[in-house]
């Protein structure tokens, strides 16, 4: 069962670095657009898509973390304050939600401007949630230990 938890964890690592990495081409790409004339591509909307995606793909590893975690009795960031578990899973949540609101209201939206702007808001606040809910005093690449 230790395999499975290292396995998951592992996975759970290195899609945070996906999450962030296509929160911020999500980000650029909005950015580019905001206040210019530039038409709403598909890239762009790619973009938003691919964090929302890598985002979801994050909270179903790190929810079969935590219930692997709990099945063993185990508490989750044992060496950090009790309530951070729980806010961990609530960000990560409200992080996947908001990505979610985002891409749809993108996909939504009426001019070049409106999608831009809704993809800038929108990504801003989904990857602040995600920021608020990384672990920072752990280890930035875990592999496999």
């Amino acid at each position: 069962m230790a395999t499975l938890y290292t396995v998951l964890l592992t996975l759970h690592n290195l899609t945070r670095w996906l999450v962030l990495l296509a929160g911020v081409w999500a980000l650029l790409r909005a950015f580019r657009g905001v206040g210019g004339a530039q038409a709403f591509t598909p890239t762009d909307q790619r973009a938003v898509t691919l964090f929302m995606s890598s985002l979801h793909l994050q909270v179903v590893l790190g929810l079969l973390l935590f219930g692997f975690l709990g099945s063993q009795g185990a508490r989750a960031f044992a060496e950090g304050r009790p309530s951070f578990q729980w806010e961990h899973v609530g960000l990560g949540l409200v992080a996947a939600v908001l990505a979610t609101l985002g891409n749809r209201f993108t996909k939504r939206a009426g001019g070049n401007q409106a999608k831009f702007r809704a993809a800038s808001l929108w990504t801003v606040l989904s990857l602040l949630a995600v920021l608020l809910a990384i672990p920072w005093w752990r280890p930035l690449l875990r592999l496999f230990s």
